[in-house]
């Protein structure tokens, strides 16, 4: 069996997980970044100390507390920042360039006309290197709706804030919010299959998927009934707020509306989402922008029914303080589950999320202050043997360019550059134990 083996039925191709049947069997490698706005309560994120974190739970700072079952599969790095993102002479607008400078490490051109211009992102140059070895060369995914044009920061264009990948200089990578579009897009259109959404996709491919189980081995069967179930949840609770058994957002498209108003819900479908993207090879490259720059979104899932970008301009306020660094632990507690879904899948001999490096973090520090240093920063994964994170914070020399870290990654993806916007090597410590 390759490895491009799929499922197919009306409309449905069904990819499948790696097997021990198939052929290459050996898993590869991934990269994603996942990004939140408006900053961290960085006294409530960074560890007191550096090197090893101790396994005690309170070993953890607060905001990071969520990530404790996973320490040993993560790394705290400390000190990194992206110049590109404070004024350079352009005055205000730095979530504006927060937003368009955190994966391109490139100062934007402040403009909110079409001649908006940043830099190729670091997921894009390891889409170009390796995107034709999947189905898609890459997924940008997202858990809030912005638009792309006008005027959304001081004369920054909104696709600064409302993205973080861009194909080209010119050229950004609005992320889908939607889950209905991107199970449809992972899975096929349900408007070339019949009964469309009524229906199961496994139900149209459940004889070739029986088939295919009585060829295979104890373990193999294992992992295809897993991922089969895995499938149909999602697309169950997908299915559940479309016929409106969980609260939705207004629609927006063609699509029936699968945009859950709870954000819980909305982010783990998306991370669900990319996890079944990740294991079954359709790309390697993902990003996920659980909010966007100046989001003003409430978090009423947690009793917080303020904006969080007016929150984060707190002047020192002690409860506005205490509000946000809700909201950052809030955020982290979603990202935890990713890890969770990751190191719960097997994949080749390991898992996935061993063969995974995948970032966590904001293109701003201190939202109150605007900060561009010292960014908030958490690499998980392995790597496919590239990374050894063992629990480890490290803190890099001040004025560290966050794009070093990004040529370390793409060499540890097998795609060398010399450079990333403003970076002045590749950062180190990453496989030092």
């Amino acid at each position: 069996m390759t490895r491009r083996t799929f499922l197919r039925g009306a409309g449905t191709a069904v990819a499948l997980p790696l097997l021990d049947a198939m052929t290459p069997s050996k898993a590869p490698c991934r990269i994603a970044f996942v990004y939140v706005p408006n900053g961290i309560i960085m006294d409530a994120w960074t560890p007191r100390t550096e090197g090893e974190i101790s396994k005690l739970p309170t070993a953890l700072p607060r905001i990071l507390e969520p990530l404790a079952p996973y320490r040993e599969d993560l790394m705290v790095l400390s000190g990194l920042t992206q110049n590109g993102g404070r004024a350079l002479g352009d005055g205000p607008g730095d979530h504006g360039r927060a937003g368009a400078n955190y994966l391109t490490a490139v100062h934007p051109r402040k403009t909110f006309g079409k001649d908006i211009q940043t830099g190729i992102s670091v997921d894009q140059i390891a889409a170009q290197k390796i995107g034709g070895k999947t189905r898609f060369a890459s997924i940008e995914l997202g858990c809030e709706q912005g638009i792309q044009g006008g005027n959304c920061d001081n004369g920054y264009s909104c696709a600064y804030s409302n993205s973080i990948s861009w194909r080209t200089p010119s050229t950004p990578n609005p992320p889908e919010v939607r889950p209905r579009a991107v199970f449809e897009r992972l899975f096929g259109s349900a408007e070339t299959r019949p009964q469309k959404y009524d229906r199961s996709i496994l139900d149209l491919v459940l004889e070739e998927a029986n088939r295919l189980r009585g060829t295979l081995g104890g373990t193999d069967r294992h992992k295809l009934d897993e991922y089969l179930t895995a499938v149909r949840d999602i697309e169950t609770r997908i299915q559940s707020v479309e016929k409106g058994k969980v609260p939705i957002v207004p629609s927006m498209g063609n699509l029936p509306a699968s945009i859950p108003a709870d954000f819980v819900e909305h982010s783990r479908l998306m991370f669900d989402l990319m996890t079944l993207a990740f294991q079954t090879d359709m790309t390697r490259v993902m990003t996920l922008m659980l909010a966007l720059e100046q989001s003003n979104r409430p978090y009423r899932e947690i009793g917080i029914a303020e904006a969080h970008h007016g929150l984060t301009h707190h002047r020192g306020d002690p409860d506005k303080i205490e509000k946000v660094a809700q909201i950052n632990r809030f955020h982290v507690e979603q990202f935890a589950y990713l890890l969770g879904k990751l190191k719960s899948i097997p994949d080749g001999d390991a898992t996935l999320l061993d063969h995974v490096m995948v970032t966590y973090g904001s293109g701003l520090a201190d939202g109150n202050r605007h900060d561009h240093h010292n960014l908030p920063i958490v690499l998980a994964g392995g790597g496919c043997g590239g990374i050894h994170p063992a629990g480890r914070h490290i803190r890099y020399p001040d004025e560290t360019p966050m794009a070093n870290l990004f040529v370390a990654m793409l060499d540890k993806m097998g795609v060398p550059v010399e450079s990333v916007g403003d970076s002045s090597g590749k950062l180190g410590y990453l496989s030092d134990l």
